[in-house]
């Protein structure tokens, strides 16, 4: 076996050391164990493959103040969030039902609109929190043509008993404007307690009066009427007064009965009126279920022309559905008038029509619509309250500390 050449394995080995040397000198790290070089094939796939992505650094932490900041940003956010989806759910229960037909809470004023208006006031001075305290009742606000009007007034002590006054002076008269002469004459009125002349009761200790304007010198007027009273309590002279507003002559009559029908999912109801006056009417009506419980109050609202035309009172779908009255309803109270645009009285009243009006059919439930109402302007209300939820949503679930 021939011996190796131990002078070319020095010469080899000087040069390796060499080598490796240098490599030190250049800063390449060393490595504990032999690198393996991998084969050509494997080096070309190498660099024919795609670079990898590299991954984005991972954010900072939030410092203390940073952090803190963000939670009252993120507690300010939540408090905007809760706000908005409040007035989200607060328009779109609100205007659920058309403008025209909406709930009628039975204890609202709009359930009886010839409900006495009741005022107090008190008789002594500032001072004298036990003083007697003036009670007086207007029968109604509006009057038309030939309906009556009951006026009240009485005093109450600090215990709550009747007290004696009395009255030592009552009129009515045109209230106009300052300057202004009236061509109607001032009417005396009796108030008295003794069950006669607008007086339900006699020795009740509450003093009443009627005026029926038609009959009483206000024929043909159209405006208001003021009604003064003088009284006397103990030694002290006081006084009060009603105001009404008064349409002799009305713009439109009543004609005929109310008819009913079904369309898109909610019941309208009829009503004929003889138009006089051209321009815009106001008309209410009140329904009531069998068992005479108030629930909806109708309104029609519109341009009208002359001649007999119908008015149109609708009872929404979704409104019966929601109130599950028992049927059948009856319209009542429909009350309606002539909207001037300018000047003053802004209106000319037409004849109410007090009581029941209509009875309705015995419908079923499931044949009312189940929609709500919908139009253009709400459904841009309530876009642009959903994107302030989203907004502020967005907000509070953006990433934090």
């Amino acid at each position: 076996m021939p011996r190796p050449d131990r002078k070319r394995f020095r010469r080899a080995a000087a040069w390796g050391g060499a080598a490796l040397a240098g490599l030190a000198w250049l800063g390449w790290p060393q490595a504990e164990a032999p690198v393996a070089v991998p084969p050509p094939a494997a080096s070309a796939a190498v660099a024919a493959a795609p670079p990898r992505a590299v991954p984005p650094p991972a954010p900072a932490p939030f410092s203390a103040a940073g952090a803190s900041d963000r939670r009252a940003q993120r507690a300010l956010w939540q408090q905007r969030l809760a706000r908005a989806e409040e007035a989200l759910e607060a328009y779109r229960d609100a205007t659920r039902y058309p403008h025209d037909s909406q709930p009628l809470d039975p204890r609202s004023e709009q359930a009886d609109p010839h409900a006495p208006i009741r005022e107090e006031r008190r008789l002594a001075d500032a001072g004298d929190p036990e003083g007697p305290v003036l009670e007086t009742t207007q029968e109604r606000l509006f009057v038309q043509g030939v309906e009556p009007v009951r006026f009240t007034v009485s005093l109450r002590g600090a215990d709550g008993r009747r007290l004696p006054l009395r009255v030592l002076h009552a009129s009515a008269r045109e209230l106009t404007e300052p300057g202004q002469a009236s061509l109607y004459p001032e009417v005396p009125l009796s108030f008295n307690d003794e069950g006669s002349a607008g007086d339900l009761q006699a020795g009740d200790g509450v003093h009443g009066a009627a005026l029926q304007a038609h009959a009483q010198g206000f024929a043909g007027l159209s405006g208001p009427i003021r009604v003064e009273v003088v009284l006397r309590v103990d030694e002290r002279e006081s006084r009060t007064f009603f105001d009404l507003l008064y349409t002799d002559r009305p713009p439109a009559t009543w004609q005929g009965g109310v008819r009913e029908t079904m369309e898109d999912g909610s019941l309208v109801f009829h009503l004929r009126a003889d138009v006089r006056e051209a321009g815009r009417y106001v008309v209410s009506g009140r329904v009531v279920d069998a068992r005479g419980v108030p629930f909806a109050l109708l309104r029609f609202n519109e341009e009208v022309p002359t001649g007999v035309q119908e008015f149109r009172l609708t009872l929404f779908g979704r409104l019966v559905r929601d109130a599950r009255p028992a049927f059948p309803v009856a319209l009542r109270d429909v009350t309606g008038f002539l909207l001037h645009r300018e000047g003053f009285p802004d209106r000319s009243l037409m004849p109410s029509r007090d009581g029941i009006v209509h009875v309705s059919q015995d419908h079923a439930l499931d044949g009312f619509g189940e929609a709500e109402w919908s139009s253009e302007e709400r459904s841009r209300y309530l876009d642009e309250l959903g994107r302030d939820v989203a907004r502020a949503r967005a907000e509070v679930e953006r990433p934090g500390p």
